[in-house]
């Protein structure tokens, strides 16, 4: 997906009353508000994919797999009509395990996700790497895994919480034969299952060498 800027210096509760009327979807950043972009057939499957992975493996545990159409508030609870700060964005898959926990009544601003994941595109890889996945990490105690799927070549990176609150990188994984574990919600995602259906460009060869005769 990608962000195009729509209007900026909007309250978040400006915000969220315009996008519960509004047939699209937009994304809240510090008083910016950014409309999605509809998706490419690429991202589409992927991220169905991963949903059909993830929802099978957690069939029976006290966890919900949810995509794209709700909302994580990133940010302080801002009801002033003079705050902008904070961050309300539409992850492309997130898990939430045990209660989920709201920003109010009408239950679609999620407050506790467990995992989240971005697929990436050219025009928002950088954000989602970023600004993000910053705020993400500063104001989502809940969250414990976070994982950016390429949709151009197979690759997953994977980031996870420590227990002393420190982000690293747990797994990169670039092989369609290998796998991602996440501990957390006991899941493994092979990536050939991720990537069922996508077709990837053919990798250029390198310098070709040269033996020359002694």
């Amino acid at each position: 997906m990608s962000l195009r800027r729509v209007e900026p210096r909007y309250t978040a509760e400006e915000y969220l009353m315009m996008e519960r009327s509004s047939e699209e979807r937009h994304e809240y950043l510090d008083g910016q508000i950014y409309a999605v972009a509809g998706e490419t057939l690429g991202h589409g499957v992927i991220c169905t994919n991963l949903t059909g992975v993830i929802s099978t493996q957690v069939l029976g545990r006290p966890c919900i797999v949810l995509s794209k159409d709700i909302r994580v508030r990133s940010g302080p609870l801002a009801r002033s009509s003079d705050i902008t700060k904070g961050l309300y964005s539409y992850p492309d898959l997130l898990v939430v395990c045990g209660q989920p926990e709201f920003h109010d009544q009408f239950k679609d601003v999620l407050l506790n996700p467990r995992v989240i994941i971005e697929v990436l595109s050219a025009t928002t890889e950088a954000y989602d790497r970023g600004l993000k996945f910053l705020r993400y990490r500063a104001w989502l105690p809940s969250l414990t895994d976070y994982l950016v799927v390429s949709q151009h070549e197979p690759l997953i990176e994977h980031f996870t919480r420590q227990p002393d609150g420190l982000w690293v990188i747990s797994a990169t994984v670039v092989e369609l034969d290998g796998s991602v574990g996440i501990e957390s919600i006991g899941c493994v995602l092979a990536l050939q299952e991720v990537y069922y259906r996508i077709t990837f460009p053919p990798q250029r060869p390198g310098p070709a060498s040269v033996e020359m005769d002694s």
